[in-house]
């Protein structure tokens, strides 16, 4: 059961992020149609050869959001799918749309995460509402258990509940803060060979990072990522479309998704996230084991989220992270490459499309597009995403062949 491998990643784009916003309004449908067309583009393929899409919510539309996006690009589309699933959404989204391709209801999908949500305010859906109050997200609505139990008691937020999840481990297994420091560093190292991070040409050191400002107790700033304003798009087709794309097809070979609850105080183990079975599912479908991927894309909003994730994927024991981080080089010239591209932390977090970024460095190694971070004969990538609070977890195989 699961996928058979009959469907490619053909083309992607990758907006360049910008920490600074534009001035001027972008709507987010105008968005998915530049970033659509430039993902075809890429492939070479052909805006009448797609019948599916994939999208997060946008900002134009509360409902009928894949009917919105498909009157707007004159897509006639077989499958619409909405996706909302947090950082872990755009790999959540890459293997539906392959699901949708080897069951035959598409040609070609288009997985399109736009990262701007600059939408003027008179076509904003209505979050302002005068019947309901929010907290710090529309998910955390007057009546939510997070409204009602968590958030009197300053459990709000992000960088509370992942420093939260930090000391936790720190006080289980113990805290190595220069390893943490590393994974920072490292990825630090593949964004300054990639043109266009949000921090290319800055490499830092382990001291820049444990200099940096305490965040969330025992997180410093340069271990928490970095918010911008990007996008990016992928195409997946069948076997058809992919004897005729420009690139190398990134076969999509396994998948695995576990969504047990939204925030840690409901996780029945804080040290065991839903990783855990997200990778055993894909690395069962695609028939491999952890030693045969030639890189990995790990979700990183936080060094505790990659640490984490490391682990709980199998590529390390629980609680022996830190001791693999420094035994390793995780630079793309290393010996476990990963986040080749920097990673969010270093190249930068566009909003709901950062988990795109993680799906795009495994397709670029795959397909040998890196430039100066290319990683040595690159034939297969685990990539992974991560919504809430460690809790919405998203794995992917991708394969080159």
């Amino acid at each position: 059961m699961g996928l058979r491998g009959e469907a490619a990643i053909l083309g992607y784009f990758e907006l360049p992020p910008e920490r600074k916003l534009k001035r001027e309004k972008t709507f987010n449908l105008e968005q998915w149609a530049r970033l659509s067309k430039a993902a075809l583009d890429d492939a070479g393929l052909d805006a009448t050869d797609v019948n599916g899409i994939v999208t997060p919510m946008i900002g134009e539309a509360d409902m009928f959001v894949p009917s919105t996006i498909t009157e707007y690009l004159g897509i006639n589309a077989n499958f619409a799918e909405i996706v909302d699933l947090g950082g872990a959404g755009s790999a959540a989204g890459v293997w539906r749309a392959a699901a949708a391709v080897e069951l035959g209801l598409c040609d070609a999908v288009l997985v399109t995460f736009p990262g701007t949500h600059d939408v003027p305010a008179d076509a904003r859906r209505p979050f302002e509402m005068t019947d309901k109050m929010y907290f710090g997200a529309s998910s955390n609505a007057y009546g939510s258990p997070q409204a009602e139990f968590e958030i009197p008691y300053g459990n709000l937020g992000q960088n509370g509940p992942y420093g939260q999840i930090a000391k936790r481990y720190g006080h289980e297994f113990g805290y190595d803060e220069r390893a943490m420091a590393k994974i920072a560093v490292d990825q630090r190292t593949n964004a300054c060979a990639t043109p266009g991070a949000v921090f290319h040409g800055q490499p830092i050191t382990i001291e820049d990072v444990l200099a940096s400002p305490m965040v969330a107790d025992p997180l410093h700033m340069l271990e928490i990522v970095m918010p911008c304003q990007g996008g990016a798009a992928v195409v997946i087709g069948n076997k058809d479309l992919a004897a005729k794309s420009k690139n190398r097809p990134v076969w999509i070979k396994g998948f695995g998704e576990r969504v047990p609850y939204k925030t840690p105080t409901y996780a029945r183990d804080l040290m065991h996230s839903p990783m855990i079975h997200a990778a055993d599912q894909a690395f069962g479908m695609a028939g491999i084991g952890r030693n045969e991927v030639d890189m990995v894309s790990i979700y990183d909003c936080y060094s505790i989220t990659v640490l984490m994730s490391l682990e709980d994927a199998g590529f390390t024991e629980k609680g022996k992270g830190m001791q693999f981080v420094n035994e390793h080089d995780l630079t793309f010239r290393g010996d476990f490459p990963m986040n080749t591209a920097g990673g969010q932390l270093s190249f930068g977090q566009a909003g709901i499309a950062g988990g795109m970024h993680h799906v795009i460095d495994g397709v670029r190694q795959i397909m040998g597009r890196a430039g100066e971070a290319q990683v040595t004969d690159c034939n297969r990538a685990f990539v992974t995403g991560n919504g809430g609070i460690m809790s919405e977890q998203t794995a992917l195989i991708l394969e080159g062949n």
